[in-house]
């Protein structure tokens, strides 16, 4: 296989952008993350890989929780925000208000919309897992004009030189 032909082909996914959250506590664990598909209508299911031996993947595992925090159009800065460590400081992660979900896990608000899910399988293979997750609640802040999908932030509006995966 030509190593520059597979991570290009897969760099031609599109990827939207999100905040992966869990609390467990006071830890509290917050990623930008971008391998996330719903996987059934019935129950809501949505998928989310995420990095083995991350925070966010040690916390989502003893909690079994997780909530998805769709960014939106023009929260570049919130998606950079959360490629590094998360800090919890005057009531916000990373700088960013939040409230607790059904779960326990932090939505943020400023976010378009999230989904709060309980984690129900688990899937470890290479260097990311998994996490099947069931939707127990979700909310939009703002009904988006036009497509849904239309408003979310995507790995692409990050820049030319922003990539994952390949």
């Amino acid at each position: 296989m030509d190593p520059n032909a597979k991570k290009t082909a897969l760099r031609m996914i599109p990827y939207g952008l999100y905040v992966l959250t869990a609390k467990d506590g006071d830890d509290v664990a917050a990623a930008t993350v971008n391998w996330v598909t719903q996987a059934s209508f019935a129950p809501p299911l949505v998928v989310v890989g995420v990095k083995a031996d991350s925070h966010t993947h040690a916390v989502i595992k003893q909690t079994g929780s997780f909530a998805l925090n769709v960014l939106g159009k023009g929260q570049q800065q919130a998606a950079f925000a959360f490629f590094k460590p998360a800090t919890l400081a005057d009531g916000k992660i990373s700088g960013e208000a939040f409230r607790t979900g059904q779960t326990g896990s932090p939505i943020l608000a400023s976010t378009p919309a999230f989904v709060d899910c309980k984690l129900v399988h688990t899937y470890e293979s290479g260097d990311h897992s998994v996490f099947v997750g069931e939707v127990v609640d979700a909310g939009v802040a703002t009904e988006p004009a036009g497509r849904a999908d239309d408003a979310t932030l995507l790995l692409k509006d990050l820049g030319e030189k922003t990539f994952y995966g390949g």
